[in-house]
């Protein structure tokens, strides 16, 4: 039990450690903002929450959803029993899709991932940090959908998302998103 925890602990300051090297500080490929603009004081003010994801069963990431709290701007799920990438990222997008059609009653809640296999972000990450853990893992993002979308506009009208659109095919989750978001206002 202890190795396991120590290893959780690890893999939970990889993370700090990577959100602090990609993501907070500014990038020219996103017209100088950090890489993420909220992750910084998210941090700093505790606002990012970890869950441990440790076998097939998705019930961790579904109670999060059902009782979703805001004392937390994100929650992270670290799974480390995650399926092959195509199937992880088509149950992330069912996710979105029930979530939407009101399963877990609240609407407001977004899930995003990462998945080891996946191509790795040449407008955010350049290759050079220094890995904690050796164990590989998937990462599943739980947000409120209102949040993280209000933000994303806000950033559309800074040309954050400008090369994003070019260089990776984000134009479809965004345009998914946003309609989440404005029939979830409209209700």
């Amino acid at each position: 039990m202890t190795l396991q925890l120590d290893t959780e602990e690890k893999i939970c300051e990889e993370i700090r450690a990577w959100s602090k090297h990609a993501l907070e500080i500014p990038n020219a490929n996103l017209n100088n903002l950090p890489s993420c603009p909220y992750a910084k004081r998210a941090w700093s003010d505790n606002k990012v929450g970890f869950a441990f994801k440790r076998d097939q069963d998705y019930k961790i990431i579904h109670g999060i959803i059902a009782n979703y709290n805001d004392n937390k701007d994100l929650m992270i799920v670290i799974d480390l029993d995650y399926e092959d990438n195509e199937k992880f990222h088509k149950y992330l997008t069912f996710l979105n899709q029930i979530i939407h059609e009101g399963v877990f009653v609240d609407k407001d809640i977004w899930v995003m991932g990462f998945h080891p296999s996946d191509d790795v972000n040449e407008l955010i990450d350049d290759g050079k940090f220094e890995n904690i853990v050796k164990e590989e893992y998937a990462l599943i993002f739980v947000q409120r959908l209102s949040k993280l979308q209000e933000s994303a506009n806000k950033l559309k009208k800074l040309g954050y998302y400008d090369n994003y659109y070019s260089m990776y095919n984000v134009e479809d989750i965004y345009n998914q998103r946003e309609n989440y978001y404005r029939r979830l206002k409209w209700q």
